[in-house]
């Protein structure tokens, strides 16, 4: 028999969760799909264990950049303790503690991978063969994220390359490890190994952190190299072969050759979308669901799909790849769902309950190596490709006096990019130890468009490193006078 729901959520990682958790608080009948681990990329493959990964080697450095902490460090990371805490916060990639949770929100678990036979309709088949058919009666809501996207290397396949998923889930460290790629997944997987130990090469075909303001990349690869990363910027890999001595050779553009354990590819992400049937309802499979504020997904005529019935929230839809980005979305789409079903008003103006909003130019986002990468909102370059009118303004943080305290020598870039003619904040990037921290109060002045001559009333305390935001607001003062 078909079982009939308000709602169908499929995937149940960090964002269907909170879809479904939004609906079932609204009073809608809930059903939450799963083909793998209720918790998602985020709680096993991603965001937490990633961050286990890298806060053991953080803490010995910045205990190793204070005067009388210092001489009290005498050993290294312990690699084995660490991937022992990473696999704790993982649950030994059990997810019992979550089906608990999904059970005491009021949410029908189903076990199984997804496939639509038709409009609000789908076929859920269970590891087992048997299959159960699912009907919603107001939406169905697709949360299924991204895959990492292997490019067409030659002999890539064959040599068995880890993606982050098996970088965040490995067991062991391997003595040598080649990273290919630029971006986040890299840098935050380069700067965890070569704590843990191994001997990393790290090939991009440009500077790392292309899309943050090039401060950011260039004070990531001075840390980089000493941590002893070697660093093949400019460069990309033109064949890879894995021997029967298990040992990876990559060879490089430039005719170089790397030779490393294990080589991760981490080169971006792919709409996890091709076997969910979506030509049944219209849609293409393998691409990325285009969605407007509300999370509805448009046809391809750019407007929602009729009945508007389907939504897409997290990675799926491409607007931010982020985990607190897909459950701001998540918010969103589980409450305007329940708005609709119940026939209540919609609230879908910029920044009204309904929408998702800050995902077009203002998204925060931390980059957790060492030193930190934290920024949101658009950069200087963004910023003038929109035709804003701006102002710049940088400022070396370790000249304020709580980040002197902090850490000795603190290096790290400060900036904050200010649109003229609305004289409110655009974007803000910080670099540095500890910085993500700074992170929330430049989103706050960027979402709540705060007037830079309130900001001046913002006093920062002394001494912490958030004086740095009187430094900027001054610098602004007098390129603005």
């Amino acid at each position: 028999m078909t079982q009939e729901y308000d709602l169908i959520v499929i995937g149940a990682g960090a964002v269907g969760e909170n879809v479904a958790d939004r609906a079932a608080q609204g009073g809608l009948s809930v059903a939450l799909v799963e083909a793998e681990l209720v918790g998602g990329e985020c709680s096993y493959w991603a965001c937490m264990p990633s961050k286990a990964l890298l806060r053991a080697g953080e803490v010995v450095r910045a205990a190793r950049a204070v005067g009388g902490a210092k001489e009290a460090v005498t050993g290294e990371v312990d690699a084995a303790a660490v991937l022992a805490r990473r696999n704790s916060f993982t649950s030994d990639w059990n997810d019992s503690g979550q089906v608990d949770w999904v059970k005491g929100a009021g949410i029908d678990l189903v076990r199984g991978h997804a496939v639509f036979t038709g409009v609000k309709t789908l076929a859920v088949t269970a590891g087992d063969g048997s299959t159960t058919e699912l009907r919603a009666r107001h939406a169905v809501t697709v949360s299924t994220g991204s895959v990492a996207l292997l490019p067409d290397i030659p002999g890539l396949a064959e040599a068995a390359p880890w993606t982050s998923r098996e970088a965040t889930s490995a067991q062991t460290v391997p003595p040598r490890l080649a990273v290919v790629g630029g971006g986040v997944v890299a840098v935050e997987m380069a700067t965890a190994y070569a704590t843990l130990g191994s001997s990393v090469t790290l090939v991009a075909r440009s500077g790392l952190l292309a899309n943050q303001e090039p401060f950011a990349g260039e004070l990531v690869a001075d840390a980089l190299k000493e941590l002893g990363v070697d660093l093949r910027l400019g460069d990309s890999p033109e064949r890879i072969e894995r021997d029967d001595d298990g040992v990876v050779r990559t060879t490089l553009s430039d005719g170089s050759t790397i030779e490393s354990e294990e080589i991760l590819i981490a080169t971006g992400r792919l709409p996890r979308t091709g076997d969910l049937g979506l030509e049944t309802i219209g849609l293409t499979p393998d691409e990325w669901l285009d969605v407007d504020d509300t999370m509805l997904v448009l046809g391809a005529d750019g407007s929602p799909l009729e009945g508007e019935w389907l939504y897409a929230t997290g990675d799926v839809n491409h607007r931010a790849l982020l985990t607190h980005q897909g459950k701001y979305q998540a918010r969103a789409a589980g409450d305007v769902i329940v708005a609709r079903a119940k026939g209540e008003t919609v609230d879908d103006a910029p920044w009204g309950r309904h929408v998702a909003t800050a995902d077009h130019r203002a998204v925060p986002q931390v980059t957790f190596t060492d030193p930190a990468v934290a920024s949101i909102g658009l950069t200087a370059k963004a910023a003038e490709e929109a035709g804003l009118t701006t102002t710049v303004v940088d400022y070396e943080i370790g000249s304020v006096a709580g980040a002197a305290v902090h850490t000795d020598g603190y290096k790290g870039t400060a900036r904050i990019v200010v649109d003229d003619d609305r004289q409110v904040i655009v974007g803000a990037t910080f670099v540095g130890p500890d910085v993500q921290e700074l992170l929330h109060s430049a989103t706050v002045a960027v979402v709540g468009e705060v007037p830079m001559k309130r900001l001046w009333h913002a006093v920062p305390s002394y001494p912490t490193i958030s004086e740095v935001w009187l430094r900027l607001l001054e610098g602004y003062g007098r390129k603005s006078a």
